[in-house]
């Protein structure tokens, strides 16, 4: 006789199971929190609320890099060396959405063959739906359900679009920037951008042939980046040079990720990052919830569509078509420091 299934559609249920470690109950949750229904963000609300005292332990890793750098071939060695020390990990493989779906690609976690059937290790792609910045709309939750669900190692592997991706670092602990040799970044004088917010860099590839070019290269960024003010005085960006194919300089990379932790402990760097993450998700929360509102009010499809006209054509300016919608929400026209 099968057991009952649990009643994932009951918060308290779905928290319970989760923080008992259910797979089930994780890919439940973070369905729920990606879901656009009024009842499942309602639920997904409630379900966040439980469980935030239940999050914070994992370190949060942000991987970033140009496509074809290799970010998927040196997480599933990254990941499995990982999990052979004792780790759990998670990794949050933001995809291109399918333009007939709009659902992810999936073509990250077929690239990590042995962490996506790990017993320690939970490989999830996501969607990023338009969003800008290399990563997904809900991120940030999904992250916290990872948590909870006891993973200590929850590492955000970006979309690979470029220098915009800066917006990984407003959500995790580190970011880890990949790079190649001979990629040609090393000799543009770092560039503003993804370079600006990295905390460690890893050329990759540093194997066969391309060891010495490896090393010549990770020679060059630490060179180059001289010329950028530190954004601690408690931290030097490290470069390494590693191997996803053969896992050379995987070790040492971890190090410098647990030395990075120790550091920005020790001077109280750690947990202030995260106290001003969690309050700019706060506003960025709420900015969502707002335009959810007014887009879901009663009429509100026919307003936007004459303002959006009204602007199309010249007629009005945006910000003050902006000022009569929140006038029709009842919002007070007030000045501010936000």
């Amino acid at each position: 006789m099968q057991a009952p299934m649990a009643d994932f559609t009951n918060p308290d249920t779905l928290a319970a199971s989760l923080l008992e470690g259910s797979r089930a109950a994780l890919s439940r949750a973070i369905t729920l929190v990606e879901s656009t229904r009024v009842d499942h963000r309602a639920t997904a609300a409630a379900l966040l609320d439980r469980l935030a005292p239940e999050t914070g332990g994992a370190i949060r890793i942000g991987l970033s890099g140009v496509p074809g750098v290799g970010k998927s071939t040196l997480l599933d060695a990254f990941g499995s060396m990982l999990t052979a020390k004792g780790h759990r990990v998670a990794v949050l493989a933001v995809d291109p959405s399918s333009v007939r779906s709009g659902g992810s690609i999936l073509g990250d976690k077929t690239r990590m063959a042995r962490l996506s059937v790990d017993r320690n290790a939970y490989v999830r792609p996501s969607p990023s739906s338009g969003t800008l910045g290399g990563v997904a709309a809900q991120t940030r939750e999904t992250m916290l359900l990872c948590e909870a669900a006891g993973f200590d190692v929850v590492i955000v592997e970006t979309m690979g679009v470029g220098q915009a991706e800066v917006a990984v670092a407003e959500m995790v602990d580190l970011v880890l920037l990949l790079m190649i040799p001979g990629g040609g970044d090393e000799l543009q004088g770092i560039k503003k951008g993804i370079l600006e917010v990295a905390d460690i860099i890893a050329v990759n590839k540093a194997d066969g042939g391309n060891v010495d070019a490896a090393k010549t290269a990770a020679s060059e960024i630490r060179s180059a980046l001289n010329i950028l003010a530190p954004r601690s005085a408690a931290w030097r960006v490290p470069v390494a040079a590693v191997s996803g194919m053969t896992g050379a300089g995987l070790n040492a990379l971890w190090g410098e990720i647990e030395r990075f932790r120790q550091v920005h402990r020790d001077n109280g760097a750690w947990d202030e990052r995260r106290a001003d993450q969690r309050v700019r998700w706060l506003w960025s929360s709420l900015d969502a919830a707002i335009r959810r509102r007014v887009l879901s009010g009663p009429n509100w499809p026919a307003e936007i569509a004459a303002g959006e006209n009204a602007v199309r054509t010249g007629e009005r300016a945006p910000s003050a078509v902006a000022e009569d919608i929140l006038d029709h929400l009842g919002l007070p026209r007030s000045g501010g420091n936000r």
